[in-house]
């Protein structure tokens, strides 16, 4: 049987010989000079512009997801870097592919533990009962809860009180923030552990707030984070490190078996 064309259809930007416009906006009279890079992101993902609350929220977002110091992703874009120096998109790539369920993605599996146990919203819900449930549900099957605790800081991960405040002062902190808040809590009393929300927890529930699709969270962690590699990409080409990690590497741990020269 014939396969019946679908319409191949975009909203977000087109040009000709003098215009060029992006969300209904022209890029050189009102985006160029006029927005921020984080209120056009937000404009470009949901096709309007944010609200003064909104963008002090999303961009509180993304600047805290640019930089953690020499993670994995970053030694990665580092190395790749001092393999290809012609290519900094291939080594901004290679730190990018890094960011999953361990680094910087578990921000999407918090906003979706927070959608799936409030699917209707949190309003007129207990709270407090529903993070009961979700923190016995995950120790009763030894599973890590997303967003929950932090191998370095403890007993708080400084990042999340500050997320939320900012959030708080923009009117955001809604049931999803305190669902999150909740859950921890719950964790560290059936674990006796100390789990604080941490940054991505805190993400995941601001996201959630601002109502994005649990889908796209990775996605601002992927956007801020290239910011962060491409400065250690900068700082790699004037004060390299990375042959110096990966001779290192080598001798280490090679030295039980190798024969003296």
């Amino acid at each position: 049987m014939a396969r019946t064309p679908q319409p191949i259809r975009s909203d977000i930007a087109w040009s000709n010989r003098t215009q060029i416009v992006v969300r209904g906006k022209s890029l050189p009279e009102e985006v160029i000079g006029e927005l921020n890079l984080g209120d056009f992101s937000y404009l470009q993902l949901t096709g309007r512009m944010p609200t003064r609350e909104q963008s002090r929220v999303f961009n509180a977002i993304l600047v805290t997801l640019v930089e953690h110091g020499l993670t994995p992703s970053a030694i990665a874009a580092r190395l790749t870097y001092a393999g290809a120096p012609e290519s900094m998109q291939a080594a901004v790539a290679a730190g990018l592919c890094g960011l999953g369920t361990v680094f910087v993605g578990s921000m999407e599996t918090a906003a979706r533990l927070l959608y799936e146990t409030l699917p209707d919203g949190p309003a007129g819900v207990d709270l407090e009962a529903r993070a009961r449930e979700v923190a016995k549900t995950y120790a009763d099957a030894r599973r890590i809860l997303p967003g929950v605790g932090h191998p370095i800081h403890k007993p708080v991960d400084p990042r999340a009180p500050r997320l939320f405040l900012v959030a708080e002062e923009c009117g955001l902190d809604g049931g999803y923030c305190s669902l999150m808040r909740l859950i921890a809590g719950e964790a560290e009393r059936l674990s006796g552990k100390s789990l604080p929300v941490n940054a991505t927890g805190a993400i995941g529930a601001l996201c959630c707030e601002l109502g994005f699709p649990w889908k796209v969270v990775r996605g601002f962690g992927v956007m801020a984070r290239a910011v962060g590699l491409v400065g250690h990409i900068m700082e790699e080409a004037e004060r390299p490190i990375a042959n110096e990690v990966w001779l290192r590497t080598e001798e280490e741990a090679s030295r039980h078996i190798r024969q003296p020269d």
